[in-house]
């Protein structure tokens, strides 16, 4: 980049306010995807969130979740603009007042309840296919693009995890499985195809860190990673992935109670959702082994886990 962050994001919002800018200074260790800072004018105090021009669909699908979440009741940041400057895809949002759900007083299971309570919400967007990719703003079309083994439907998915399940697998070399837990694995995988899944909106990314709670403490969601798969069953596995990584935004198990009693799901719909968990860290595990080598360590190390966590 040519400017600092802060003086691109300047250029950027001074550029869009038409107003001249007094501050700007980087958001540290919020924006993991996303490049962050905050830009004041004598009149406004906006977030401007940055990322390689390649990004720009990313921020096109984040604007329409926003507007989509608000008209169901889940309040989030107004984009004011999105685009494209030397290279630069960028998205400008309101600078909310409040603390980060991290950091607020409010008690945690009190914020993961209303995180459940959203959920619900964002499940109930209409939404049509299966995937990460916004092909169809106007109807709410969303598409997995095909790739080796699988054609990008959800069935596509199953079947190509059912067929990766020989007795030549990788997963039984790394110690993941052995084979008799891969048969057994085949049959829970085979359940799954013939499930009648619903499909809906994800967030993909619902945590503490990705909320903040104003002075009125209304949680306000952020930062979309958003894709159409089964609910409730991809969000509530992506919390279970976080507390098995025992990571800081993963919920303790009252305040995943609370998500839980927040959405309205018992613990009975749990081995459903514990099956599509070891789908998923599988379907990942070889990802790894295909494109990402150095990650392959730890994604079989996370995938054991989920197999000793279901197998018992």
């Amino acid at each position: 980049m040519k400017d600092s962050l802060d003086k691109q994001a300047a250029r950027i919002a001074g550029d869009f306010l038409q107003e001249k800018v007094k501050t700007s200074y980087p958001i540290e260790g919020k924006g993991i995807t996303n490049q962050v800072c905050v830009v004041e004018t004598k009149i406004h105090k906006v977030v401007v969130r940055m990322n390689g021009k390649d990004e720009y669909q990313s921020f096109i699908k984040e604007k329409w979740c926003i507007e989509q979440a608000a008209k169901v009741g889940v309040p989030g940041p107004e984009v004011l603009s999105i685009g494209i400057v030397d290279e630069t895809a960028y998205m400008i949002q309101p600078f909310i007042e409040g603390d980060n759900g991290v950091d607020s007083t409010v008690p945690k299971s009190t914020i993961w309840r209303r995180l459940g309570e959203y959920a619900k919400l964002i499940h109930s967007i209409q939404v049509k296919g299966y995937g990460e990719n916004l092909i169809d703003p106007v109807h709410g079309e969303f598409q997995s693009p095909p790739h080796a083994g699988s054609d990008g439907t959800w069935q596509g998915y199953v079947q190509h995890n059912i067929n990766s399940l020989t007795e030549h697998d990788r997963l039984i070399e790394l110690g993941v499985i052995n084979q008799m837990e891969s048969e057994r694995i085949k049959n829970r995988f085979e359940d799954l195809k013939s499930e009648p899944f619903r499909f809906g909106l994800n967030h993909g990314d619902i945590s503490l860190k990705n909320t903040i709670v104003n002075q009125a403490n209304q949680v306000i969601l952020l930062d979309w990673n958003a894709k159409v798969s089964v609910v409730p069953h991809a969000t509530v596995a992506q919390l279970m992935h976080y507390q098995i990584l025992g990571l800081d935004e993963s919920p303790n198990t009252e305040e995943f109670q609370a998500f839980m009693e927040g959405y309205g799901i018992s613990g009975e719909d749990l081995s459903g959702i514990r099956n599509y968990l070891l789908l998923r860290a599988f379907d990942n595990l070889r990802w790894a082994i295909n494109r990402r080598p150095d990650l392959v360590k730890p994604y079989a190390a996370f995938a054991k886990q989920v197999v000793n966590m279901i197998m018992e």
